[in-house]
């Protein structure tokens, strides 16, 4: 190159213009800035020589101005379009002919500039420039359009994270929510991955935490999230709200009831007088209870809502409720089976409604077995809603007004004292019952009440029936069995402490029960055979259960063979695995939270089993509040024991709580341990 030569080159990829004033070495050339700066230039930063004229380095700045006007990018459209169409490759000159009428070196540098710059119309090959082909070009555009819009949304999406964390309302856009769901999917992880970096990075951004935790914290100060969002509930696949055309059938079904098939087999027995007997806070009423006079003999009703009459075989509700499996109940609230519509109105037994039911007609022997049983779809009329509670104290009071109730319970206990001369087993330990309104936590111990044991004894009864029915007339359903428990022999129960401590080394022994369409013994239960059909509304098999029942009684085939039903068993084996975990994992976090209000308080516990007797570790009931936890002991103590304990410290959120025993006379914090 001779001195004079005007050339662009790169420092750190930024352009740069000089004049080359003379040779370096053997490759190397010395060029002169605007700035009168001198740059050793190697032919490889070096990426455009101004042709035919020659500069001064002060003449450097004018050039550049001359250059500016040129610079219009629309105008390679139009070059682009002739090229393409001549389809020749052209050089920078080329170019500032075709744009400019000239080849001078100003037109020529901003010919090369355009080109240089250009990221849609022409691409490098060699030494010259080729027109992209249209499709391309349309491409490169759209990516250009879709990069500057997610641009301007991640602006937008900053501003409303600013405004929202302010305190103000903000209207969260459809990009906003996906920004969000990142946030949201990150939040529920339990480890950090590669998917999560966008939710990383915008953590670190806002200088927060950049664990799960810190996604958590900054959905809550957006106000989008609870401080004790259920986040085992979000991990799941159970969902919390109906589909638009689930909730459409279900009002369908409402303003234009289906045909009722079993009509001409229903008995009207709205004569008798039905008792049904739940929580106070239950919605979907599944069963009621009632006892009849034939001649000299009582004869006790069993009737079961009859959900099919308003579910038809592989309908859009059939279909929802397969898929959920059974009804979900969390200390704030339960998530349905079917949408609520249905199932706390036509689908459940309310009181002073004609209703229809699938009851159980049953006569007992003296001692509690079963005599004769009829089984029939039927309409009755529930006459009152009662409460345990309610039934507890009429129990208690044996109100005579009430002879109906006092005698089903009487049947009740026969049946227990039946059930345990067979080997049925009862544990008699109490669970807690856990209520979330708002931001109020109620705890109590739920105990095996009179009025409970009598609800289940008649559920027992019923499922009891449905099985025998089942297997004499060769019908297949969802048979529920369980193994005989492999006891400590009678010598090692009785070294243990009755009552709690001794129901709680046999609860360790009690195999899983099993589903089948074959009928088989539950052992824990005293039965032959048993089959539940006592809550179909909230329990899809016990639906099953009665859509093949009602389908014999009708003189039809049932519509699901074993195999087929079987099929159908399996595949609601995850979904009720999820809704019992998300139940567990849901009451244990309010449990924690519960004791984590109430840190100052002391509560009576009793050890009942060593978790791992050699580190004093132990399993301890609350008995005020019917919670079970672990708890290290710091000196030699006896199952059965009352002790007095606290917490120490506790985390719901990571699932750990510390528990630590208060000494009767001199109360003082002893050594701690994590437990979870």
């Amino acid at each position: 190159m001779e001195k004079g030569t005007l050339i662009e080159f790169r420092v750190n990829n930024q352009r740069r213009l000089a004049v080359i004033d003379r040779p370096e070495g053997k490759k190397h050339w010395i060029a002169i800035d605007q700035h009168l700066q001198a740059h050793t230039i190697h032919p490889r930063q070096l990426t455009f020589t101004v042709p035919e004229e020659r500069f001064r380095p002060q003449e450097i700045p004018t050039f550049w101005q001359q250059v500016q006007p040129l610079l219009d990018a629309d105008s390679l459209e139009v070059a682009w379009e002739i090229i393409r169409e001549e389809n020749r490759a052209i050089t920078p000159a080329d170019l500032a002919e075709l744009l400019f009428s000239e080849r001078s070196a100003v037109a020529c540098y901003a010919a090369y500039y355009l080109l240089s710059e250009d990221r849609f119309y022409f691409k490098l090959k060699g030494e010259t420039y080729e027109a992209r082909p249209a499709a391309q070009v349309a491409e490169l555009k759209h990516q250009r359009e879709r990069e500057a819009q997610r641009l301007a949304e991640e602006v937008s999406f900053r501003e409303h994270l600013t405004q929202a964390l302010k305190g103000e309302t903000v209207a969260w856009s459809a990009s906003d929510r996906k920004r969000l769901e990142q946030l949201e999917r990150y939040a529920i992880a339990i480890e950090p991955s590669g998917q999560h970096q966008a939710a990383i990075d915008l953590l670190s951004e806002l200088q927060r935490p950049t664990q799960p935790l810190g996604a958590f914290q900054l959905l809550v100060d957006l106000g989008l999230w609870s401080e004790h969002e259920n986040l085992f509930l979000r991990r799941s696949q159970i969902d919390v709200e109906f589909s638009a055309k689930v909730l459409a059938v279900a009002h369908e079904r409402l303003t234009s009831p289906p045909t009722d098939i079993d009509a001409p087999l229903r008995r009207d027995l709205t004569h008798l007088k039905v008792y049904t007997i739940d929580d106070e806070s239950t919605q979907e009423i599944d069963d009621g209870l009632s006892l009849e006079v034939v001649g000299d003999r009582q004869k006790l009703w069993i009737h079961i809502a009859d959900p099919t009459r308003w579910v038809m075989v592989d309908d859009v509700l059939d279909q929802e409720a397969r898929r959920r499996a059974t009804t979900v109940y969390l200390p704030t609230g339960m998530i349905p089976m079917f949408p609520t519509e249905l199932a706390t109105g036509p689908m459940s037994l309310v009181a002073g409604q004609t209703c229809c039911a699938l009851s159980f007609g049953i006569l007992l022997a003296d001692n509690g077995e079963v005599l004769e049983y009829e089984i029939c779809p039927s309409w009755i009329r529930p006459t009152y809603r009662l409460s345990y509670d309610d039934v507890d104290m009429i129990l208690e009071q044996g109100v005579t007004g009430e002879a109906d109730l006092l005698a089903i319970a009487q049947w009740g206990q026969r049946r227990s004292e039946w059930r345990q001369q067979r080997g049925a087993i009862r544990i008699h330990i109490p669970e807690p019952n856990i209520k979330v309104a708002g931001e109020e936590v109620e705890i109590s111990p739920l105990h095996d009440s009179p009025a409970r044991q009598l609800v289940a004894e008649m559920m027992i009864l019923a499922g009891e029936v449905a099985a025998h029915f089942g297997a004499r007339e060769g019908i297949p359903l969802p048979f529920r069995s369980q193994s005989p428990p492999e006891l400590p022999s009678e010598e090692e129960l009785l070294q243990l402490p009755a009552g709690m401590v001794r129901d709680c080394a046999i609860r360790r022994c009690m195999p899983r029960s099993e589903m089948s369409t074959q009928p088989n013994p539950h052992a824990s239960l005293g039965l032959d055979a048993y089959c539940q059909v006592t809550s179909p509304i909230r329990r899809y098999t016990d639906l099953l259960a009665h859509r093949q029942i009602k389908a014999h009684l009708r003189g039809e085939t049932p519509p699901l063979t074993p195999e087929q039903l079987n099929e159908i068993l399996l595949g609601l084996v995850s979904s009720v695995q999820e809704s019992s975990l998300v139940e567990r994992q849901t009451n244990r976090y309010w449990c924690l939270e519960y004791l984590r209000r109430h840190r100052e308080e002391v509560w009576r516990g009793i050890l009942l089993r060593w978790l791992r007797p050699e580190e004093g570790l132990g399993l301890v009931l609350l008995e005020d509040l019917g919670v079970e936890l672990a708890m290290r002991f710091q000196r030699q103590a006896n199952l059965g024991e009352c002790v007095l304990v606290r917490v120490s410290r506790v985390d719901p959120r990571s699932d750990q709580i510390w528990l630590e025993e208060v000494p009767a006379e001199a109360p003082m914090p002893t050594e701690t341990v994590a437990l979870s």
